[in-house]
Parts: C-alpha cells; sequence; structure tokens
C-alpha cells in the first residue's frame, strides 16, 4: 500500500499548509448533512456519522455548527438536498482518478468537473473504467513517538487491522470498511491516539512517473479539489521519495 503512504503524506503536508479551514468547513459539513441523511442523527448507531464528527471536531469546527448539519440531514432543519456521486477520469500517463462528489446539481457538477479534467490534460471517463481499481479501506493514523514498531504493529493486528506501515512520524493503520471502527474502538481502550481517521479508496495498481509529469497530476488534482461540490480525489500513481518531498513543499 505505499502508494497511499506516499499519497497520504503528501495530502497532509500540502492540506497543513493551505489551511484553507472554510473549504475544510464546507466539505465537513456536507458530509455530516449526508451521513445524518443516510444513516440517521444518532453518531452511535451511525459509524459514518460518528467518523464525520470526529473529524469535524480534530478540524476544531464549533460544536454547534455540527448540531445544525445533523439537524438539516434529519430533516429537522431545512437545507440543500445533497447526494453523493462518484465520477471518474484519466490523467497524464493513463493515471486513474476518483472524484467524490457531494452535490445538489448534477449537471453543474459534471460540467465544472468535464471543464477542470479537460483544462489540465485530463478526461472524465465511464463509470467503472476506473473505481475497480480502487479498494476502500479504513485509514487512520497514530503518532509513532514512544512507541515500540513491534510492539504497535501487534496491537494493531490484534485489534483487527488489515495492515499498519510505519511513515515518517506515524503508523498508517489500514481496516476493512466494516471493521474501522471495530479497530478504532480496540485501539483507544488501550490508549492510543487516533487522527485522521477517514474511509478512503487504496489503489491496487499503481502506475509509476517522473517529476514532471507527477508535478502535472497535482495540478489536476489540486484544481478538482478546488470545486465546491468535490469531496476527495483519489489517483494511483506512485512517485519517489525524493519527488513526494518536492512535491509536498510545493
Amino acid at each position: 500500500m505505499s502508494g497511499h503512504n506516499k499519497w497520504s503524506s503528501i495530502k497532509h503536508k500540502k492540506g497543513a499548509a493551505d489551511a484553507k479551514r472554510g473549504k475544510v468547513f464546507t466539505r465537513l459539513v456536507k458530509e455530516i448533512i449526508l451521513a445524518a441523511k443516510t444513516g440517521g442523527g444518532d453518531p452511535d448507531m451511525n459509524p459514518r456519522l460518528r467518523t464525520a464528527i470526529n473529524t469535524a471536531k480534530e478540524n476544531n469546527m464549533p460544536k454547534e455548527n455540527i448540531e445544525r448539519a445533523i439537524k438539516r440531514g434529519t430533516g429537522e432543519i431545512e437545507g440543500a438536498a445533497y447526494e453523493e456521486v462518484i465520477y471518474e477520469g484519466y490523467g497524464h500517463n493513463g493515471v486513474g482518478i476518483v472524484v467524490e462528489v457531494m452535490t445538489d446539481n448534477k449537471k453543474r457538477s459534471v460540467s465544472e468537473l468535464r471543464h477542470t479534467f479537460s483544462k489540465y490534460g485530463g478526461n472524465l471517463a465511464e463509470t467503472g473504467s476506473v473505481a475497480w481499481n480502487f479498494e476502500q479501506k479504513g485509514f487512520f493514523n497514530v503518532p509513532s513517538a514512544g512507541l515500540d514498531e513491534d510492539e504497535f504493529m501487534l496491537k494493531a493486528l490484534e485489534a483487527g487491522a488489515d495492515d499498519v506501515e510505519l511513515n515518517e512520524d506515524n503508523f498508517d493503520v489500514y481496516t476493512s470498511p466494516t471493521d474501522f471502527h471495530i479497530v478504532i474502538g480496540n485501539l483507544e481502550k488501550e490508549g492510543y491516539p487516533i487522527h485522521n481517521a477517514e474511509l478512503t479508496r487504496v489503489p491496487k495498481n499503481t502506475i509509476a512517473v517522473d517529476d514532471d509529469t507527477a508535478e502535472k497530476l497535482m495540478r489536476l488534482i489540486e484544481s478538482l479539489e478546488e470545486l465546491d461540490d468535490v469531496q476527495k480525489v483519489y489517483a494511483n500513481f506512485e512517485v519517489s521519495d525524493e519527488v513526494m518531498e518536492k512535491l509536498s513543499q510545493a
């Protein structure tokens, strides 16, 4: 899963540098609304909502914003009717890209996506042409400082994790989507802090790209992420450690 490791590192570093809190809050509110709409407003009975709330708290979203978003999702407060749509496309060198969208207007969303892909050297693809190569996984970090690598990995696997990798200052923990919250709960009981918990998509196969192509791909992906309706973007390209470091500082 090294491709996802490097992808995660780039996104987390760039996210911290960008600090576009308004955009982050908008995405989190949409996720809370849809989670509450599809699974109910009780986080104890709705794992997706529980994850969204925890992520919102981690990003310092005010409690009242979270509560208002839940009520919009359950229909207690009126608001836009969002739906979740997955779009697929290709970037440079045939790299596959999956875009998770949450929108109240699919025509607007697909028009903006088509324009952005075209502008930055990619193109939208038929449904199913790319998504098959991405496996859904639960994913979160545990800070590695002060922890013994072998001991933590054993604890995580005993807690139900599928895989654990040491990545810079964190352990990256992967789970099946169904065991995601069970694993988090088990590790929290052991006293481990959980960060960046999310359901994600991990590429089964990756495409190695050079420095120039990686930069072009990142421009495309960042432009997609800036679209209001876009929640998350995934790609299956692989870069060297040197290129990764350069991208993370860009």
